[in-house]
């Protein structure tokens, strides 16, 4: 997949494309649906199959004191449009310029002379131009001018109301991360570098694998049963894990992170890439009365996670 990040210079190869177009946080069966119609007009049209996005999200671009709200940070996207066979990944750049352009400004500078689209995809939601002023009316009627065809996509439902990236939110909130995956198609996962940390795990006799969950919507606090796609180094491949998710209160007041035991490994994965998925919420943070109690207490979650792990229904 190859990644643009500048609608004024893109190569004769990267133009005219057919694309959805959106923020696609969590890359959802909403998004899929939207990513399918585009799949079907590339094939139609013999055009690459592409993605129009934005980094950073313009909700953190216009709010960025608001609570981390994303699900995903952008290699997550990246890795998981990789999967569903996006050829190209128009990841453009979300600045005042950008934001202060007209729907039709952006109609035409954007989609029609920056990036030559052949056609675009958007959901029923869809709002675009300087103040969100511009809906998918509105770009059916731009590209009717402008040369590139239009496709709304109606919102979609599943069995307990419509599919969105809210609700997906309040599923991690909750602990649910099973009725997350359902809303996603895909567990949610938790992806980047393996930072250093206080390596009391590795005195505890449970050495993890610590990484950032900074500016991403934080699930529940606690402990998972986990999968872990080793991304990139010498150890790469799908390992079963326990992680923990929170402030780590046994050990004072902390940033939030992800530490992730990987079962019967050993190696070391600093500064590699890991995808974690959560697969089960096993219980909640807890500060114990001794370190002694601490352990014993992840010995069974341990075991508890390796038997949920060896389930068939506890795939990525």
């Amino acid at each position: 997949m190859r990644i643009i990040r500048d609608h004024q210079f893109v190569s004769d190869q990267d133009r005219g494309a057919s694309v959805a177009i959106g923020n696609f946080d969590g890359v959802h069966t909403g998004h899929r649906a939207v990513i399918d119609i585009a799949r079907g007009n590339a094939a139609r049209l013999d055009r690459p199959l592409g993605i129009l996005t934005f980094e950073p999200h313009p909700r953190q671009f216009f709010a960025p004191d608001t609570p981390p709200f994303r699900l995903m940070n952008a290699e997550a996207k990246a890795n998981r449009l990789a999967k569903l066979g996006i050829e190209v990944l128009y990841e453009i750049a979300f600045n005042r310029a950008l934001a202060a352009l007209t729907p039709e400004q952006f109609a035409r500078t954007v989609i029609a002379d920056g990036l030559g689209l052949s056609h675009v995809v958007v959901g029923a939601d869809f709002c675009f131009g300087k103040g969100r002023s511009g809906m998918a009316g509105d770009l059916q009627r731009f590209g009717a001018a402008m040369g590139f065809g239009v496709t709304v996509v109606p919102l979609v439902q599943s069995e307990t109301g419509t599919v969105s990236s809210t609700r997906i939110r309040e599923a991690l909130s909750q602990g649910r991360p099973r009725d997350a995956a359902a809303m996603l198609g895909h567990l949610h996962r938790i992806e980047g570098a393996v930072i250093r940390g206080d390596q009391r795990g590795r005195d505890l006799g449970y050495p993890t694998a610590n990484m950032s969950i900074e500016g991403l919507h934080p699930p529940k606090f606690g402990v998972y049963a986990v999968k872990v796609d080793v991304l990139s180094g010498p150890f790469k491949g799908t390992y079963p894990a326990v992680s923990s998710i929170g402030v780590r209160p046994m050990f004072g007041l902390n940033k939030p992170n992800i530490e992730t035991f990987l079962f019967d490994f050993k190696g070391d994965l600093y500064g590699t890439h890991l995808s974690v998925a959560l697969v089960e919420y096993l219980r909640g943070e807890e500060k114990f009365n001794s370190l002694d109690a601490l352990i014993a207490q992840m010995d069974a979650d341990s075991a508890r996670a390796r038997t949920l792990l060896r389930a068939p229904e506890a795939t990525p």
